[in-house]
């Protein structure tokens, strides 16, 4: 009895520290928003002011790219590296992360010397990543750049594209919005009262405990009646104590179903929502590589005729291609929860046969990603159903397997590097401001508990606006790639140059 007491005053405390952290959180937010949208809109220049630049210079801003990513990589190992020895000497600095536990002011761990060196080697790591991904494919990055100065022309003629990801925001906006009323705020479901939280009943529930033997142990009792109650009578000893929050009802005993269902029709409209964009974007740059003079040919409004073909006709296609990755992606969290749950009981067996399975989902979640991708290009380009698309595009990609591994994947990985790019620019500026060290702004800068939380959001931010860009860009090379492994020889769409490219 006195362990569990002990045990639940620790949980306890965990539980106001907690929410003192979220108190300063919430703090920082509000006197610092304002701050955070402007980095936001800051983001979304830099990310737009480079897709144009990239239209027109796209050779010379691919390796402005890739130098501007090593420099600001290795301006931020040398930031590591001088607070590292700022720190050499000081009383304190030499206690390591594991010694120093979980603390609520996050800003003690800048203040020990582990911190930066751990920062600095993860730093130092990517730099030589990075260089070596580089020297290795070096003419691969050549052809990457070729074909991303084809994908601009053809970005250039569909630029409402570059928009349309705003789209896939407020959309994704509605998903998650509407995932997380559901998962908070009570749902009557038809009765008279509503019910409790989703995600935890605001419903306390109390307990008999005791020391000697007692009918009524662990029975559910009222403190404000439990004195007056018969169980003091027959158990002396007995006290009524707070056991959890939740609730006995047929409700509560179902609730964890509950709570998977409502994660699984999360994954299935936010996939659908991000089919959708797919397949609008694959129609919209199919029908300029399908054009036969160019711009003449091309639609007067591309993208509008791709989402209405989309929406009329594939909507279908889009929720079954859906519904497959969400199966996957529900088969994973309940993985993980159930590893949470065995955690203290499973033996060394079951934990290797656990492992492998998340494993194996996890790749067969990002086999059925990149195959959805595909075949949402091949029903842009046909007009076909989910499962013929599929298939076409299956046997497309392995009847040209090498070019896919060489050319679509360096690409990626150089629009990748534009995306570091733009999210380290923010960042920088983003924490130099934040922190107060630049003294021009330092009274501008909000008074923050933790400086970092601004920083974060603007980092996670800037990274959803890039990737918000350059995944028109990604779409559209996957696009033309496929249209070209189709059918690589289309009257007047392609110069010479380019079908060098692509071979």
């Amino acid at each position: 009895m006195a362990v569990k007491r002990n045990f639940d005053r620790r949980k306890s405390n965990m539980v106001v520290e907690a929410r003192q952290v979220a108190m300063r959180i919430f703090e920082d937010y509000t006197v610092s928003w304002y701050w955070i949208l402007l980095g936001l809109v800051i983001a979304m220049v830099v990310s737009l002011i480079f897709i144009v630049l990239l239209r027109y210079l796209a050779g010379v801003m691919i390796w402005v790219m890739i130098v501007s990513v090593i420099l600001v990589i290795a301006y931020g190992i040398y930031h590591c590296y001088a607070e590292f020895a700022a720190l050499k000497g000081q009383p304190g600095a030499d206690i390591t992360i594991r010694d120093l536990g979980l603390q609520t002011d996050f800003s003690i761990y800048l203040q020990i010397k582990q911190t930066w060196l751990a920062f600095m080697i993860i730093l130092a790591i990517v730099e030589v990543v990075i260089i070596l991904l580089l020297i290795f494919l070096r003419k691969r990055v050549l052809i990457a750049i070729a074909l991303i100065k084809e994908a601009s022309r053809a970005v250039g003629h569909v630029m409402s594209a570059l928009f349309y990801p705003l789209l896939t925001f407020a959309l994704l906006s509605m998903v998650i919005a509407y995932w997380a009323v559901t998962a908070v705020y009570p749902f009557p479901l038809r009765l008279q009262q509503p019910l409790p939280f989703l995600s935890t009943s605001n419903e306390q529930v109390y307990k008999v405990f005791n020391t000697t033997e007692c009918a009524y142990s662990r029975d559910t009792c009222d403190p404000k009646t439990f004195n007056s109650s018969n169980i003091t009578a027959e158990c002396p000893d007995a006290e009524c104590q707070f056991a959890f929050y939740g609730g006995e009802t047929l409700y509560h005993k179902y609730l964890i179903v509950l709570q998977f269902y409502n994660v699984f029709l999360f994954f299935w409209c936010a996939n659908f929502v991000t089919a959708l964009g797919q397949v609008t974007l694959a129609g919209a740059f199919a029908s300029y590589y399908w054009a036969y003079k160019k711009p003449d040919d091309i639609p007067a409004y591309p993208i509008f005729s791709s989402l209405g073909r989309a929406l009329r006709y594939h909507t279908g296609s889009l929720a079954f291609g859906s519904l497959i990755l969400s199966l996957v992606q529900i088969i994973r969290v309940f993985l993980e929860y159930l590893d949470h749950k065995l955690k203290g009981a499973q033996n060394k067996c079951a934990k290797f046969m656990l492992s492998c399975m998340k494993c194996c989902f996890w790749c067969l979640e990002k086999c059925i990603k990149f195959l959805n991708r595909n075949a949402y290009i091949m029903i842009a380009i046909y007009g076909k159903s989910f499962c013929p698309s599929a298939r076409d595009a299956f046997f497309l990609l392995m009847r040209n397997v090498i070019r896919v591994a060489v050319l679509d994947k360096v690409t990626d990985f150089l629009l990748f590097l534009g995306k570091l790019l733009i999210i380290g620019i923010v960042g920088i500026f983003s924490f130099f401001f934040f922190s107060g060290k630049i003294k021009a702004v330092e009274e501008a800068a909000p008074s923050l508990n933790y400086y970092w939380v601004p920083i974060l959001t603007v980092v996670v931010g800037s990274y959803l606006i890039a990737h918000g860009f350059f995944s028109v860009y990604a779409m559209c090379v996957d696009t033309l790639f496929l249209c070209f492994c189709e059918y690589p020889v289309v009257a007047d769409t392609l110069t010479s140059r380019t079908v060098a490219v692509f071979e």
